[in-house]
């Protein structure tokens, strides 16, 4: 539970707070964080790619403002509020977008975060969980918006995994020793589908595959991202709030699952792009994901595109994107 009652969460509901202030996008911060997410995508760090698949500038990988939260940007803590969640017990329970065109390098971009809900749900398995969503507006340097991400945080009454989504009884995959030393990853990329051919409903998209994940990934993930929280990296941190191990950020499966959008259509095409966590990814997981058209408006102009991302059988995330029809 919280250390603030419900009451305390809910007189907050409604208020904002500008939460990022001076979030330059850089060209190098996009390559490392395209790196982070094994994508080798050419269009996040050549500039003459970019320009043949017909942007102005580099474009930034569709999670890209996660960044947004470093302390060179981010104002305050906690997106400027007081919840009273501990960290070693908070989840990422869903994550979503609208674009209303991508992230470039160059803008400058600001973010307010509103607390749009705050609410508690008796828990799967016993316990009480804590539900805050966040919704936060990026304007660039000229006051247009680029794009709203919602987020949804859920304090659980212990470990994370015990007592809400993503509940799992997958045990992490074993290893006996893991190198000392990794070099980076290196990531083919997918086969890239015609964009420009018609879609089908039943169409499906490349199948992003990243193999025998390590600790490394989730610090690489980390340092790109800005997410530090040391139940990703820390076994002992992670073991004392009841895991039984380190595991992958929740972004980072996003990051990894928006690569099959990004090699299907393009970053400029895509107008929403949502997830739902399910289930952890461990050291020693493979991540497979995959997506498939599900409807496309009458008119023509709009596809919804179904995702999912999974490891060992387990399903990982499930999410939902609108595309543009060409």
């Amino acid at each position: 539970m919280p250390t603030k009652p419900l009451s305390a969460l809910e007189a907050q509901v409604g208020t904002s707070h500008r939460t990022v202030e001076g979030f330059e996008i850089e060209a190098g911060k996009v390559a490392e964080f395209a790196r982070a997410i094994t994508d080798p995508n050419a269009v996040f760090f050549d500039a003459q790619t970019a320009r043949d698949r017909g942007h102005d500038r580099i474009p930034a990988p569709l999670t890209f403002t996660r960044v947004g939260t470093f302390p060179r940007y981010a104002v305050g803590d906690e997106r400027g509020f007081d919840l009273g969640f501990r960290p070693e017990h908070v989840l990422h329970g869903e994550q979503s977008y609208e674009y209303v065109r991508p992230v470039r390098v160059g803008d400058v971009l600001e973010g307010t975060t509103t607390l749009a809900d705050c609410y508690q749900r008796d828990g799967e398995r016993g316990g009480t969980m804590t539900f805050a969503v966040f919704e936060t507006t990026y304007t660039d340097q000229d006051g247009d918006r680029v794009l709203t991400e919602r987020t949804t945080s859920i304090e659980t009454t212990g470990a994370i995994g015990e007592d809400g989504p993503p509940p799992t009884d997958r045990q992490p995959p074993t290893r006996t020793m893991e190198p000392r030393s990794i070099r980076p990853r290196q990531t083919v990329p997918a086969e890239r589908v015609d964009s420009n051919a018609a879609l089908a409903v039943g169409d499906t998209g490349p199948t992003v595959v990243v193999e025998d994940l390590h600790r490394q990934d989730f610090v690489r993930y980390a340092g790109a991202s800005g997410d530090f929280n040391p139940i990703h990296y820390d076994e002992p941190y992670a073991t004392a709030a009841g895991n039984e191990r380190v595991f992958g950020q929740g972004m980072f499966t996003a990051g990894v699952t928006s690569r099959v959008l990004t090699d299907w259509f393009g970053v400029d095409r895509i107008t929403s792009f949502g997830v739902r966590f399910r289930s952890r990814v461990f050291p020693g997981d493979t991540i497979v994901a995959t997506g498939e058209i599900v409807d496309i408006e009458s008119n023509g102009v709009e596809a919804t595109v179904e995702l999912e991302a999974t490891a060992d059988g387990e399903t990982l995330l499930t999410g939902t994107a609108t595309v543009t029809v060409e």
